[in-house]
């Protein structure tokens, strides 16, 4: 059976995601961490499957990817065919029925699908979810609200809750009112307006030079010394000169 394959970068603090389809659809979505492609691949190698690199076959996936990590898209449009357990697939079907931008504990979600007393099942099947992103598991949250500590970690499932919560708030790219939001954030920036800068009082400084006094010297031994708007007769006396 031939198996595609395509990594993709996604933001911090995600990283890299891979993406494993057949002929029927979409199997892995997951994150790599710090593992080897060729890890990676083993890890989901099956009797007969051959792995092949197909940017062209998945790269729309990609797409809608990007879509969601900038809040033009909630909803992934590609059809799945993920290797789960009935109750696993019971479980991503309601799954993909949480809303966008909100969060449902996982007694709750026991409840909606008709499993009350199998919490810890459910809660198994929501952390080891084989398609990260297209099936939002990090919607369901645990009975205090928190998210739950499972595949993917902590930190990458309430970056995603904050990134659909912010562009829940404010509205999708269709209707644009992100770029309506981001500039009335521009326009109500404070600035100086030019009246409040015309009756702005401008300190003036003036620069006072002082002269220096020159001395004129007469054959009477009088010098006369002039500073700035008065004259000073001075006396000077003659120095003997001695030997």
């Amino acid at each position: 059976m031939r198996m595609l394959y395509h990594v993709m970068s996604a933001p911090a603090p995600l990283g890299l995601l891979f993406l494993g389809a057949n002929d029927q659809g979409l199997q892995v979505v997951e994150y790599m961490d710090r593992r080897s492609l060729k890890r990676t691949l083993a890890d989901h190698t099956r009797p007969g499957a051959e792995w092949e690199a197909s940017l062209h076959g998945l790269r729309p996936l990609a797409d809608q990817m990007d879509e969601y990590f900038t809040g033009a898209r909630r909803v992934f449009e590609w059809p799945l065919a993920p290797v789960s357990s009935p109750l696993q697939l019971l479980v991503m079907r309601a799954i993909r029925r949480i809303p966008y931008g909100t969060t449902l504990p996982v007694g709750a979600l026991a409840q909606h699908i008709g499993q009350p007393k199998a919490i810890k099942d459910v809660t198994r099947a929501v952390l080891t979810n084989p398609l990260a992103l297209v099936v939002p598991c990090h919607r369901v949250v645990s009975q205090d609200g928190k998210p739950l500590d499972g595949a993917g970690g902590v930190m990458r499932r309430r970056a995603l809750l904050d990134v659909e919560q912010r562009f829940a708030r404010m509205g999708g790219l269709d209707d644009n009112r992100v770029i309506g939001e981001l500039v009335k954030r521009v326009a109500a920036a404070p600035a100086a307006s030019p009246a409040r800068a015309a009756r702005t009082p401008v300190k003036r400084t003036t620069k006072v030079t002082r002269r220096k006094p020159t001395v004129a010297a007469r054959s009477t031994g009088k010098s006369r010394v002039r500073t700035s708007g008065a004259t000073a007769t001075v006396r000077a006396s003659a120095k003997k000169r001695s030997r």
